[in-house]
């Protein structure tokens, strides 16, 4: 697991929701407590705002992924690669890059490095939310992303910026009957011996009643992958009516899985301990608290992580779902 996927970190303690013996949610004395010694991270400032990019066919922006790719590939444009995507179609991998957590980040002039039509592998009406994950063992990045909504796929590369078609990883037909979406994914290298894994992939998955929960899955090369048929998190253990943007954290010797509920909700970011055998499910309460004021506007989602110097990083959105830009808070 590189540094750039451990240093992360939760906030405060706030009280956890708690199911009651009929099944119905109750937020009454705090079940479990997150964890003190966390840094408090506020925001600090707008890094990525649709309107001021050249790439913009939609006027909307989700899903940054942080990567630190000094001394992981060669001639490098900056120390921190930064990936991004609009949503609706059609979409587009985008790139921009800087050498530093607090910015800036200059745009990368080829956008969007993955379009929604690579023939001979896809043709659909939009690419969206890149997880790139830094892949020692084959010393490439590998990018997770999807398209339709319905599938996650994978491209690799030496550099960062031009990427090969691998396969399609997951899809609603690897779930139960029902499900309509599994999309969002982020993978992380992850030890689950029983399991004869070492990634660990964490997803949003959608189902007829259109309620999302968490979902996820195991691989031992992060290419073939098995799913659980049920969800890591659900979203009414949480007192949501959705939850999505998952990202696993580290601390205290265990493994986190952190998270954004819908506005409606309060659209803050909510942690769940999973345990590293992902055999838990303590849920914590408000890992992050939007703020009511521009750019969040009572909603922050799809958080990324990383440290500089030691002091620790959240790229997240914030804002309006498909109206907000890409947020830097610090711990």
């Amino acid at each position: 697991m590189s540094p750039l996927d451990r240093r992360h970190f939760l906030r405060g303690s706030a009280a956890a929701l708690t199911v009651g013996a009929a099944g119905g949610l109750s937020a009454g004395p705090a079940a479990a407590a997150v964890p003190a010694g966390f840094p408090a991270y506020k925001y600090v400032r707008t890094l990525l705002t649709p309107s001021q990019l050249s790439y913009n066919p939609t006027g909307e922006i989700i899903f940054p992924c942080i990567r630190g790719v000094a001394g992981r590939i060669a001639s490098p444009l900056g120390r921190y690669y930064l990936y991004y995507a609009p949503h609706d179609a059609p979409g587009g991998i985008c790139l921009s890059y800087g050498d530093s957590l607090e910015g800036p980040f200059t745009e990368y002039p080829g956008n969007p490095i993955v379009r929604n039509d690579w023939s001979p592998h896809y043709k659909v009406s939009h690419v969206s939310s890149p997880h790139v994950m830094w892949n020692e063992d084959a010393k490439e990045l590998w990018m997770y992303f999807h398209g339709e909504n319905t599938t996650t796929r994978l491209a690799r590369s030496k550099d960062g910026i031009n990427f090969t078609y691998d396969k399609g990883v997951l899809s609603t037909a690897m779930l139960p009957a029902g499900t309509t979406e599994t999309s969002y994914a982020r993978v992380f290298r992850h030890d689950l011996p029983a399991r004869g894994a070492r990634y660990v992939m964490v997803f949003m998955l959608n189902n007829t009643t259109n309620h999302r929960d968490i979902g996820w899955g195991w691989s031992a090369d992060g290419r073939t992958w098995t799913f659980s048929q049920t969800p890591l998190v659900r979203h009414d253990e949480v007192g949501a009516l959705s939850i999505g943007g998952p990202h696993l954290l580290y601390r205290n010797g265990s493994t986190y899985v952190v998270y954004n509920s819908n506005k409606e909700n309060g659209g803050n970011l909510l942690l769940t301990e999973v345990g590293n055998d992902f055999s838990l499910r303590k849920h914590l309460g408000i890992f992050y608290d939007s703020g009511s004021a521009a750019p969040e506007n009572g909603r922050a989602a799809a958080p990324s992580f990383g440290t500089d110097g030691g002091v620790p990083y959240m790229i997240y959105e914030a804002g309006e779902r498909l109206a907000g830009s890409i947020a830097m808070a610090r711990g």
